[in-house]
């Protein structure tokens, strides 16, 4: 169904390389013959596909081992893209973290606006063993379990969750006695104030080096009672 639904567009088959060997060879004929049968049918349906296939897997290391065709490796490696794990691109970390909360906020109804600076610090120094799939599924899950508008630190999974603190900055008690919310907001605080500062008091442009909306800042600001003006 799903081939003659994409008629005259594009599929994307991910994680290509768990395919089993008989649908392997099911897909070679669909590309090479450009036509397929339903399943318990006698039709032969006629298709215009390109494919995207993606894999974390080495498939020409399979192609050796004999547990990926050969003839199907070749015929779907036209054009090679390599795309490096997150933790090699932190750059894309917060387009792709607004752009899954975005996303799951507008499908669990949520009117969640913004991640706040600190948390999205916490995520783009994380190292993303899972890549893209588990930074889809740490937004998610802060979407689904937050009940304001921001996602905030305390949102995170525990592993992600860690203090931030300059290495001069003096420590006021052992890390065990600390309570971890209020440190992570006294931080945050304190380089909401320091960008402000540097910015003359302008919000928009502090919400752009933050990279957090205006509206969020203005948040940030109420809950840590900052006055602009007084900065």
């Amino acid at each position: 169904g799903l081939f003659e639904r994409a008629n005259e567009g594009t599929l994307l088959l991910d994680e290509i390389g768990e395919m089993p060997l008989v649908l392997q060879a099911k897909l070679l004929r669909i590309l090479q013959e450009r036509e397929f049968e339903r399943i318990g049918g006698h039709q032969t349906i006629k298709v215009d596909i390109r494919i995207i296939a993606a894999t974390n897997r080495d498939l020409q290391a399979m192609v050796k081992e004999g547990t990926f065709r050969e003839d199907l490796f070749y015929r779907l490696n036209v054009i090679h893209l390599i795309l490096p794990p997150l933790r090699d691109r932190r750059e894309d970390i917060s387009l792709l973290a607004n752009h899954f909360l975005q996303k799951f906020s507008s499908e669990n109804q949520r009117d969640i606006i913004d991640i706040d600076p600190m948390a999205m610090s916490l995520l783009t120094a994380w190292s993303w063993p899972g890549n893209i799939r588990e930074l889809s599924n740490v937004i998610e899950r802060a979407v689904v379990m937050n009940s304001g508008p921001i996602i905030f630190s305390e949102d995170l999974p525990p592993q992600i969750r860690q203090p931030v603190c300059n290495a001069g900055e003096a420590k006021t008690a052992p890390v065990g006695e600390r309570n971890l919310k209020e440190e992570i907001k006294r931080v945050e605080k304190r380089i909401i104030m320091e960008v402000l500062e540097q910015q003359e008091g302008n919000r928009t442009r502090t919400a752009l080096m933050l990279g957090i909306s205006r509206r969020a800042l203005m948040y940030k600001l109420q809950e840590y009672g900052i006055d602009p003006a007084d900065v």
